[in-house]
């Protein structure tokens, strides 16, 4: 899988950054054979903090237990602050590729192109260490457990915010098989809600010949999976979007026997706080209603993970001017109406506390994001990096 040969690496990239590619492409090779899952990522962090401190950067460590941050203060004097993050962690994948670089550990990989993320940021941090001509304040934040484990959440309740006040923070995400090169991105929401939700389904057991003596709790569970469906086809609004899956059906251990209950788990996303409440309630309402009907029981635990990723108008559209810079005046560069995406992002987390923006950053064709071929597009690195650079300059360092 070649990546770096690229011949549609987009034309608005610093010469800088381009002539370091290959650099940046060991740096990158070498945080993805070292993957560590949520809130593990001990070698990811110290690889990283080694990499800031080489730069003369201070480095604040601890936030989310791994999570670091590093500042830089601009040579033009005071001006505004801002944050730019790159998540840390990998997923719980066997890995595919058999490329030279893989995953050292069995099990674990970066299937999410979060070492390319931190990549980037990295060489945005050495770029402008180098020559910080602007006027203000850079963060470097780079935020553990970004997969399903909210560490973007746990980096605030520990004072990510007050420790380092910021006017507006940043993120960015690859995307593949899009055009390379595009950014994409949209105001308001983009990501979606993410909960999750497991129902104990108990009735009572019997002999699979006998049915009229028990209470078959796995009837009643596919009943209730069918029945769900009904509050998206039936509860939201037309105009309105949400998604309710069953992605888990456990129960009973042999062929002649009714068990006593039945396990579902699932997820359910949504955009608005509106839709989210009434999802969560037609849930309840719809599982305990159709297990009663049965003569069985329901016990619920619906947990509210994620809140949709919502971009400020603002400062998506200071996001979009430095894509656009970035990109180059080629047609479909920058899209600004991306479709909103079902998936989240605990980014969330951060824009909730702090006005700011998040952009896709398309790395062509390959394997999709969360598959076990998937490898990070390295010719992504510098336009990646000059992006960050661009958008540091475009906020604080204005023209005369």
């Amino acid at each position: 899988m070649q990546h770096e040969t690229d011949d549609d690496i987009a034309p608005g990239i610093l010469p800088a950054l381009a002539q370091a590619a290959e650099e940046f492409t060991s740096w990158r090779r070498t945080l993805h054979a070292m993957p560590e899952t949520a809130f593990e990522e001990q070698r990811t962090s110290a690889y990283v903090a080694a990499r800031l401190a080489s730069f003369g950067l201070p480095i604040h460590r601890g936030l989310a237990g791994t999570g670091l941050v590093a500042t830089l203060q601009g040579a033009r004097g005071a001006g505004p602050a801002i944050g730019l993050r790159a998540d840390m962690d990998a997923l719980d994948i066997h890995e595919a590729t058999n490329l030279p670089w893989r995953s050292d550990t069995p099990g674990k990989m970066h299937a999410c192109g979060h070492d390319g993320h931190m990549t980037m940021l990295l060489a945005a941090a050495r770029h402008l260490s180098a020559d910080p001509d602007f006027a203000g304040t850079v963060h470097f934040i780079f935020q553990p457990a970004e997969e399903n484990e909210g560490g973007a959440r746990v980096m605030v309740e520990q004072g990510l915010f007050d420790l380092f006040p910021m006017q507006a923070v940043y993120g960015l995400h690859n995307w593949p098989n899009a055009p390379f090169g595009t950014f994409l991105g949209r105001p308001g929401p983009m990501f979606a809600a993410f909960d999750i939700f497991e129902v104990k389904v108990i009735g009572r057991g019997a002999h699979a010949a006998m049915p009229q003596r028990g209470i078959d709790p796995v009837l009643t569970a596919s009943l209730v999976v069918a029945q769900l469906q009904s509050i998206v086809a039936r509860a939201v609004s037309p105009q309105e979007a949400a998604v309710v899956t069953v992605t888990q059906i456990h129960g009973g251990d042999t062929w002649n026997v009714i068990p006593d209950e039945v396990v579902l788990r699932g997820t359910a996303r949504t955009f608005t706080k509106e839709v989210r409440d009434l999802v969560e309630q037609r849930f309840r309402a719809v599982v305990e209603g159709v297990c009663a009907a049965q003569g069985a029981r329901a016990e619920i635990r619906y947990e509210r993970r994620y809140p949709a990723l919502v971009n400020h108008g603002a400062e998506f559209a200071h996001a979009l001017d430095a894509a656009r810079l970035t990109a180059g005046a080629g047609a479909g560069a920058v899209v600004a109406d991306f479709e909103p995406i079902m998936a989240a992002e605990d980014f969330a987390y951060m824009l909730e506390k702090a006005p700011g923006a998040y952009l896709c950053l398309a790395s062509g064709p390959g394997a999709n994001l969360h598959n076990a071929h998937y490898d990070f597009n390295d010719a992504l690195l510098p336009v990646g990096a000059s992006y960050w650079v661009n958008l540091v300059h475009s906020l604080l360092r204005p023209a005369a």
